[in-house]
């Protein structure tokens, strides 16, 4: 969002974990950082004072913030591992070695061995992690070696060694760590069963251990040996808390460019993740407006030529959502399980959450352009022959038949127009009637209109389904105006769109904007009809018993409820305190009205 003030990026960064890079004015990465909250970490940047001389430097010489959104805290801290080695920013001191977190390795070898590593290579074994803890790594092969005896040794166990008897049991075999495959004791067919069922603790799957645990741990209970319990009773903790992979690192996934597209009627956001040896170090999202009707396939099928460009990318293999045509030199991948799947899963939710954050930018500094794409919008999923510019949402209010109200809320350009609200006292209609009176209030709102020569909305909702849409019609009729006028009910229980004379409802996403706002229109009409309502029956319960009282008018009612807060009070008040409020002669009145002195 480069160009974006920092002040309206700070507003619009989501409250979601993930990763913040800091750019200075040439565009270089000067500091990256992980946050649980990325708005409120990258907030503090700017409102705290900062005791230390660097931070404040820092600071001032932000010019662009960037951030990478990821689901959970553990891919955020691996996540800034990555970009801190591979851009080595200026500001981060911790992280620019070469250490890297552990890994759980089984090597491809006759009687594999299983270790921790904190590198990786392409030798054909299998690494399981990264891991963030330690404690994690050493608990799952102390879980796996008190499980499934293990050679811990560096041997070359070829066939011909063991048969030739070169090797000699060590103190493993004997403490029982060790099944002896050195010297054949062991065959390899019973120990591939066991690496078998390791590879499945390492990938979570380890509830058959758990139990197992479990079971030890109760047994230590009982033998009395606390010690050794709560030992077990540790390793369980942290094993039922461990995430046996992560996203953010992945071997199997090397050197891949990854794609994904979020679009409405008037932009394109394409998101680019760049992985290279299994780890993210790069993410960008590309704006692209629409000329025509250009289709998803053909935005990203131009966004992927320019990002590569751009970034100097050689990766042979792509992951995106659809198929594209790049040519014969690029594979194009289209994930549909796996890891390769939750990798371009996490490129699309940045293309969301960047999405989000330029709408919310447009309202700030452009409000025009995002009031254009809200109507275009609204227009396409409607199906109008216009932009709803002026938009008109009705509502009945009555509760048990008792004052029956209406309300007409007005919103322009995809926002409240409040001083073009209308209150309506339902005058022709007795009972509780709301299709009656649905047909009352809009005759007599478009009769106004229409003898005033105002503007007419380009569409009317009726909060309610085919009934007050039905009533809401016979008043179009009356006045001439069907058909020049597109008008909509919405339902309440499930949220459907009627049209005139279509049986069949349009249900929109829950998730769309045109929904977001029919049903702001909706509870605004509900509101501000609840609110006239209220006041009507406010003003219907002054008339208490108070103004029964001879003497005593709706002023003296007023003043004396301000102050006793209710008529109960000013029934059991004492007559000097009635004097302190409305003088001798009504407070006289009043006392003796509830006192028996009349």
């Amino acid at each position: 969002m480069s160009g974006t003030p920092l002040d309206i990026q700070l507003k619009t960064l989501p409250n979601a974990p993930g990763v913040y890079q800091y750019f200075d004015a040439e565009g270089t990465i000067i500091y990256v950082g992980k946050a649980k909250n990325l708005k409120k970490r990258v907030s503090s940047y700017f409102t705290k004072t900062h005791d230390y001389g660097k931070t404040r430097v820092l600071v001032k010489k932000i010019a662009n913030i960037k951030h990478i959104v990821v689901e959970t805290e553990t891919d955020a801290l691996l996540l800034e591992n990555n970009l801190i080695k591979k851009h080595q920013p200026r500001y981060n001191v911790m992280l620019k070695d070469d250490k890297s977190y552990p890994w759980i390795c089984i090597k491809k070898e006759r009687f594999p061995r299983v270790f921790s590593t904190r590198r990786v290579f392409k030798d054909g074994g299998e690494y399981f992690g990264p891991y963030t803890s330690g404690k994690t790594v050493h608990t799952l092969l102390d879980l796996i070696k008190g499980l499934y005896p293990l050679r811990t040794c560096n041997y070359h166990l070829s066939e011909e060694k063991i048969k030739a008897g070169k090797y000699k049991v060590c103190l493993e075999y004997h403490l029982g760590n060790c099944k002896g495959a050195c010297e054949g004791k062991e065959t390899e067919e019973e120990y591939n069963e066991n690496i078998k069922a390791i590879r499945q603790i390492l990938k979570g799957n380890f509830k058959d251990s758990l139990h197992q645990f479990k079971a030890q741990m109760k047994q230590y209970a009982e033998d009395m040996l606390f010690e050794d319990a709560q030992k077990i009773k540790e390793k369980i903790e942290v094993l039922e808390n461990y995430q046996a992979r992560s996203t953010i690192v992945n071997p199997k996934i090397s050197n891949v460019d990854v794609f994904s597209i979020m679009s409405d009627e008037t932009y394109g956001y394409v998101n680019f993740l760049q992985l290279s040896y299994g780890s993210i170090i790069r993410s960008h999202t590309l704006e692209i407006k629409k000329k025509l009707d250009e289709t998803d396939k053909q935005l990203l099928e131009l966004a992927i030529t320019e990002i590569r460009q751009r970034f100097h990318s050689n990766s042979k293999e792509i992951y995106v959502p659809f198929e594209v045509d790049l040519g014969d030199k690029i594979k194009v991948t289209i994930p549909k399980l796996g890891d390769k799947k939750h990798i371009l899963d996490l490129s699309l939710r940045n293309a969301k959450y960047y999405r989000m954050e330029r709408f919310k930018q447009d309202k700030i500094v452009d409000p025009d352009r995002h009031a254009n794409r809200i109507m275009a919008q609204m227009k396409a999923d409607l199906r109008l022959s216009e932009e709803p510019r002026h938009i008109e949402c009705f509502d009945n209010s009555n509760i048990q038949g008792t004052h029956p109200v209406a309300a007409c809320v007005v919103f322009k350009n995809g926002k409240p127009s409040k001083r073009d609200y209308r209150h309506f006292n339902i005058k022709t209609v007795e009972g509780p009637d709301d299709f009656a009176s649905m047909e009352e209030v809009v005759l007599r709102r478009y009769k106004r209109l229409l003898d005033e020569d105002q503007s007419l909305p380009q569409l009317i909702i009726i909060d309610g389904g085919k009934g007050q849409l039905s009533s809401a019609l016979k008043s179009l009729d009356i006045l001439g105006l069907r058909g020049k006028i597109a008008i909509i009910g919405i339902a309440k229980r499930l949220e459907e769109l009627y049209y005139p004379n279509d049986p069949i409802p349009l249900y929109l996403d829950k998730k769309s904007e045109t929904l977001k706002i029919i049903q702001q229109l909706r509870n605004e009409a509900h509101r501000f009809g609840i609110e006239h309502h209220r006041n009507k029956r406010s003003k219907s319960a002054l008339n208490t018993e108070l103004e029964t009282i001879p003497g005593i008018g709706e002023k003296t009612v007023v003043e004396l409820l301000k102050h006793f807060k209710s008529a109960k009070r000013v029934a059991n008040a004492k007559l000097d305190e009635l004097e302190a409020v409305v003088g001798n002669s009504r407070a006289e009145k009043v006392y003796n009205y509830y006192n028996g002195n009349n």
